[in-house]
């Protein structure tokens, strides 16, 4: 019975995987260095529903393929450790033992922690790896943005997907 729930498991974070993949490119609005997407939904979907193991390789490696796809390959570890860290964390912070409810307090702490480890993250490695820092300073209030955005939107979607189907929450890994 557990085997079949672990493999139960894996596709659930192989179809959540794809689903990042999915929110990352299909709505892109251009900015200085690259562009602004809806990966954030996905992953805050992922964290507040599914875990944080579910949210770390789903975000981490659904960004990462995202870029390999849209020919930003160069972002590709960059998107991974970013995003696998801003799942990861958001999921700890929110993981409920035996409440099915998360605070309010809760939930502003995890939406702070996405939009800082986002737009830090960003900044930080990119600052250092590709585009030195004043070009990675511009993008700042876009990340804070679009990591905003998506805690808001994630929320909303977890909190309805949870209310419609109740054992979605038996799935966290």
């Amino acid at each position: 019975m557990e085997k079949n729930r672990n493999a139960l498991k894996v596709a659930v974070v192989a179809v959540l995987t794809a689903v990042v993949v999915v929110f990352t490119m299909v709505v892109r609005i251009p900015t200085a260095k690259g562009y602004l997407n809806l990966c954030d939904v996905a992953i805050c979907f992922i964290a507040f529903t599914f875990g944080p193991w579910s949210a770390f390789i789903a975000a981490g490696l659904g960004t990462a393929l995202a870029d390999l796809f849209s020919g930003y390959a160069q972002w590709a570890p960059i998107s991974f450790v970013v995003h696998g860290l801003e799942g990861l964390l958001v999921a700890m912070i929110v993981r409920q033992k035996g409440s099915v409810t998360i605070s309010p307090i809760v939930k502003l702490l995890a939406g702070l922690v996405c939009m800082a480890t986002v737009s830090l993250g960003y900044f930080a490695l990119s600052a250092y790896f590709i585009s030195g820092f004043s070009v990675a300073a511009a993008e700042i209030p876009w990340n804070l943005v679009q990591s905003g955005v998506g805690v808001v939107l994630g929320l909303a979607l977890a909190a309805a997907v949870k209310r419609a189907y109740p054992p979605v929450r038996s799935l966290a890994w």
